[in-house]
């Protein structure tokens, strides 16, 4: 059956395309809108900066001009001071953080597929979260002595908690329409879990990986900060500021931020990748 396309239809298929080419122009600029911004607004405030501090507007002696800061920095690489204290802030990092996110996914995907398992620890994780976990370091230090496992512990509670609770609370806010469709379908067991659970509850997973890096990084630095090791970033901060060294004092801050900066973009990304339904348009 053959049809014929009438005056109209072929004008309103005109019209959609012009809006749709027109949305797609709107989208490329405001994208390299955002793209100046992000890049022009970091540097206009360290040229503000820099001119502030040459001239006396703000105290050189406690906010060194940022090229200061930098040739500091580059001193430091040569020399291989800065790498000396960013190895060991990123292992602990990475192995606490990472055992410890590790850890909260699995049991919080347990805890929140089985009531009883969640009746019989969720009041006692309750108990613990809210527990400041730098209070515990001095106890772990008891325990295992200067060594680095207080340090790598110290971060896995804190990943772990984390991790634990949004986990939960993704497996917990799945639509009861999706189980029942996916139940409807045949998914019973680890067919249900890997094809319904595990992804309704992926979005809570990353949301809580994002927030685990931040405390973890300020957890790590607090740690570092207590005198209990010579070497890390935090450890850097701390005796830049008792030898009155602001320019390193900055150049640890930076790497901090750079740090969690580049781990928390890693982890958008990955987001994206692995969660294609919820990529922004």
């Amino acid at each position: 059956m053959s049809t014929t396309e009438t005056p109209a239809s072929r004008d309103r298929e005109q019209r959609t395309l012009v809006a749709a080419t027109a949305q797609r122009s709107r989208d490329r600029s405001l994208a390299t809108r955002d793209l100046v911004l992000s890049i022009s607004t970091p540097i206009l405030l360290l040229v503000l900066w820099e001119l502030s501090a040459r001239y006396q507007i703000i105290d050189p002696r406690f906010f060194p001009p940022p090229t200061r800061i930098v040739s500091a920095g580059y001193e430091m690489i040569l020399d291989g001071e800065l790498w000396m204290h960013t190895a060991p802030t990123l292992m602990r990092l990475f192995v606490g953080g990472g055992l410890g996110a590790i850890s909260g996914i699995v049991v919080g995907l347990l805890m929140g597929s089985s009531r009883a398992l969640n009746a019989a620890l969720g009041p006692l994780f309750s108990a613990l979260y809210p527990l400041p976990k730098i209070a515990i370091f001095p106890i772990l230090l008891m325990i295992f002595g200067p060594t680095e496992t207080p340090k790598i512990i110290a971060v896995f509670i804190t990943t772990f908690f984390i991790m634990q609770i949004n986990t939960v609370a993704g497996v917990w806010a799945i639509d009861r329409k999706l189980l029942e469709a996916g139940t409807a379908y045949g998914a019973k067991g680890f067919d249900r879990f890997r094809f319904v659970v595990l992804p309704g509850a992926m979005p809570f997973v990353f949301s809580g990986l994002k927030t685990a890096t931040g405390t973890a990084v300020v957890v790590v630095t607090a740690v570092e900060f207590t005198g209990a090791t010579t070497t890390g970033l935090g450890y850097l901060i701390w005796n830049s500021w008792q030898l009155f060294i602001p320019e390193k004092l900055y150049v640890g801050l930076v790497v901090i931020g750079v740090i969690g900066a580049i781990v928390t973009t890693l982890l958008s990304r990955s987001e994206k990748l692995l969660l294609p339904w919820r990529r922004e348009r």
